[in-house]
């Protein structure tokens, strides 16, 4: 996506120079007035972002990074040390290159008089939306220390759902990647050994043996067309989802997929009410909190429902409305929305339904998990069954023969 370096006033009257990814300038400019800010200057850059001579287009930050440093920072802004201070250690502490690089950038920057949130704009690839315009609520309400608590304990929890749903699919899945290469040394080289024995005494092959050294020799001769097959699956699946259309109805089958298009569902509605639920808590408008949250969610479907739910806003709609009318959120979720909205205490029952969907999540993934080994054990018996049947058939023909 291309970048756009920019120089805008804010509401306070600062000047704020940072960059943008987006589609077109069009696009830049729109978000821009929803913050607030008037645009002053706009050009298109390189598409790898960087900051202070330092390109991190190419470094991967590793999540357990930001969740250090935010309850680190956080730990010593609640016991007063000053804010320059505290990146000074922090800079010195960050033993992922691309977090040090990043602090190192953003000190620098904090000491020449840029405001916090302004600095960590500047670096998208560590400091996403949600991180920065919570630090913006936070420096605007003088409650830095309490947002970053709450971002640390945000990220932490985030991770740590994502750490059980992995290890929760971490023993399926290497049991069918090791049962596909004991397949494939089965097909290379041990069928062919029965084949040349077969053969060799001049026996009648059942279609059922026919068939399983036809598909013996075909593996043998043609194996690289069937690597070549699945990756061009794979990467014209991934090429084809990066065009607008195509992510689109890819994340539609996702949400449509029996059981993991459910676990998709409930996943991204945690994300969501758990995300929208912290930025209205602190003090986030309500149109900006959405604006963040459908660019956060990694659904294309569910962020064009919350683009929907922007308009619809703005037009005098309540909140539940456009989502009810979405047909992609369930109905606990849009009633406890409703509810919220009527008694004002929205970000509470926003947290409470991340809490319930998180549990959801746990409970889909152990139930996932419980009905996956069942499969791959039938699935493997029926492999080892038939290609046991397959050899063991001419060899009672041949005794049969014999006697």
């Amino acid at each position: 996506m291309p970048q756009f370096a920019y120089t805008a006033i804010d509401a306070s009257g600062r000047t704020v120079r940072a960059s943008m990814e987006a589609d077109n300038e069009q696009l830049v400019l729109a978000k821009l007035r929803d913050q607030s800010m008037h645009c002053t200057e706009i050009k298109r850059t390189n598409k790898a972002a960087k900051a202070g001579g330092m390109s991190f287009g190419r470094k991967k930050l590793k999540p357990k990074s930001i969740v250090i440093f935010s309850r680190q920072f956080a730990t010593m802004i609640d016991a007063g040390i000053p804010i320059l201070r505290c990146l000074d250690i922090l800079s010195g502490q960050m033993k992922d290159p691309t977090m040090k690089e990043a602090v190192i950038v953003v000190t620098q920057d904090v000491k020449s008089g840029m405001a916090l949130n302004e600095a960590m704009l500047k670096h998208p690839h560590v400091f996403n939306k949600l991180y920065v315009n919570m630090i913006r609520a936070a420096e605007i309400g003088g409650i830095l220390d309490t947002i970053l608590d709450r971002l640390a304990g945000f990220l932490e929890y985030e991770a740590e759902i994502k750490g059980k749903i992995k290890g929760a699919m971490m023993y399926p899945v290497l049991v069918l990647i090791f049962s596909q290469l004991m397949l494939f040394v089965l097909f290379s080289f041990v069928l062919p050994k029965f084949k040349e024995i077969f053969n060799g005494m001049d026996v009648e092959l059942p279609p059922i043996t026919a068939a399983l050294f036809s598909m013996g020799d075909f593996m043998q001769k043609f194996w690289w067309v069937i690597i070549l097959f699945f990756v061009g699956i794979f990467f014209g699946i991934k090429s084809w989802g990066k065009t607008p259309r195509g992510r689109y109805q890819l994340d539609y089958m996702k949400l449509k997929i029996p059981v993991v298009g459910e676990l998709n569902l409930k996943m991204s509605v945690a994300r969501f009410s758990r995300t929208f639920g912290t930025l209205i808590n602190s003090g986030v408008p309500m149109l900006r909190s959405l604006e963040i949250v459908g660019e956060t969610l990694g659904n294309a479907v569910l962020s064009q429902a919350i683009d929907n739910t922007r308009t619809s806003i703005k037009e005098g709609q309540k909140l539940s409305q456009p989502f009810y009318q979405s047909g992609l959120f369930p109905n606990m979720v849009t009633t406890m929305i409703d509810i919220g909205e009527e008694s004002g205490r929205l970000s509470e029952m926003l947290v409470k339904i991340g809490d319930f969907y998180d549990q959801e999540v746990e409970a889909t993934v152990k139930g996932l998990t419980s009905m996956i080994e069942p499969m791959l054990i039938i699935f493997l018996g029926v492999v080892v069954g038939f290609i046991a049947i397959s050899i063991m058939t001419p060899i009672f023909k041949l005794v049969n023969s014999v006697k």
